[in-house]
């Protein structure tokens, strides 16, 4: 089935608070068929983020159904993750009116009597992307140290600041070089564009480096020579470093991009972002102990910026970091995959 989704935004359609929204818009092109936001009712996807077409943004539910959708997406994450109690009408009636769900919310839904009973009533399925599988629940091997195939991890200076997306554009470019390449999701919105993966930020903490070890062991029994790995938090951000420290022993990265934000100066906490090359040293320092990695690019999200403000702010970073930067959304990711052959190309020469 050809899946029409309704991608429910309600309030924060926009280009950095509908992170799932925004994935299904950019990367799964002619499936999403509306998005409901009350408050940009009118407007089309393009107005408010600057890509994905006429896209209608619709008032409610009951007005997306004129656009005949399979699916409801649950495109944003409400503070906690949790499902807001005053969503649960919204879902009661997505079920009654034969919709598909699609949720990343910590709440699962499959698990809520009420919702199971009445999705099993319509003949409808709740796909749970944050409901983890007990074969995740392993702890780490080190199976990095026989390992033949190039991990990549995205890490960030901050949370929500471009990872997934910059590492969907390299896999794009990876593949149309001809070089065998897998994505591997790590977060709710990676696994719908990808159709599998692990939700890191669901696991016991003991756990995380192990399920992500085994899903790229998955990648490299199936042949993939270069295997990206969406990255999640930041090593810097006191509520979800855990999860990015996980990532980094999980994946033991040959490489790394760096993600960041040029206009963005603080994090939640109201602390500055680190410096670049303070936090670039300290990604390949906490690897070091085990192997030696680099950061070899630093994707940016220029999002606030012009094209020419977004070039100049890459010069700077380049400058400053003595690595290629550039926004892989907005202008391509070449710099970045150049980098990373080059850097596996000479590491392949000096051993």
């Amino acid at each position: 089935m050809q899946r029409r989704i309704l991608a429910l935004a309600e309030g924060r359609f926009s280009p950095l608070k509908s992170k799932t929204a925004n994935g299904a818009i950019a990367y799964l092109p002619g499936e999403v068929v509306g998005v409901i936001d009350s408050t940009k009712a009118g407007m089309t996807a393009q107005q408010v983020l600057g890509y994905g077409g006429p896209i209608p943004v619709v008032r409610s539910l009951e007005e997306g159904l004129h656009l005949n959708p399979t699916h409801l997406l649950i495109g944003i994450a409400p503070a906690g993750g949790r499902l807001p109690d005053a969503w649960r009408d919204i879902i009661r009636n997505t079920i009654k009116a034969r919709l598909h769900i699609l949720s990343g919310l910590h709440t699962i839904l499959s698990d809520d009597r009420e919702f199971a009973a009445l999705a099993l009533e319509q003949g409808v399925t709740l796909t749970d992307y944050r409901k983890i599988d007990p074969e995740s629940e392993v702890v780490a091997k080190g199976t990095w140290r026989n390992r033949s195939a190039k991990v990549i991890l995205t890490v960030g200076t901050d949370c929500n600041i471009g990872k997934m997306t910059t590492m969907l554009e390299v896999h794009k470019d990876l593949l149309r070089r001809g070089l065998r390449t897998d994505f591997v999701a790590t977060g709710q919105t990676g696994m719908m564009i990808r159709g599998r993966g692990i939700a890191v930020d669901s696991l016991v903490g003991d756990y995380i480096a192990g399920a992500i070890e085994l899903e790229v062991d998955r990648s490299v029994a199936e042949g993939y020579e270069y295997i990206l790995v969406e990255g999640q938090g930041s090593l810097t951000h006191m509520g979800y470093s855990s999860v990015t420290l996980g990532l980094i022993h999980g994946t033991m990265p040959d490489a790394m991009i760096l993600c960041h934000q040029p206009t963005r100066l603080k994090d939640d906490y109201g602390l500055p972002l680190p410096e670049l090359n303070n936090i670039i040293a300290f990604h390949e320092t906490v690897v070091r102990y085990f192997r030696e990695t680099k950061v070899v690019a630093i994707g940016l999200n220029s999002v606030g910026l012009s094209d020419d403000e977004s070039r100049e702010a890459a010069e700077r970073v380049s400058t400053l970091t003595g690595l290629p930067a550039v926004d892989a959304f907005r202008f391509g990711p070449e710099k970045l995959t150049d980098a990373l052959v080059g850097y596996f190309s000479s590491s392949h020469q000096r051993s």
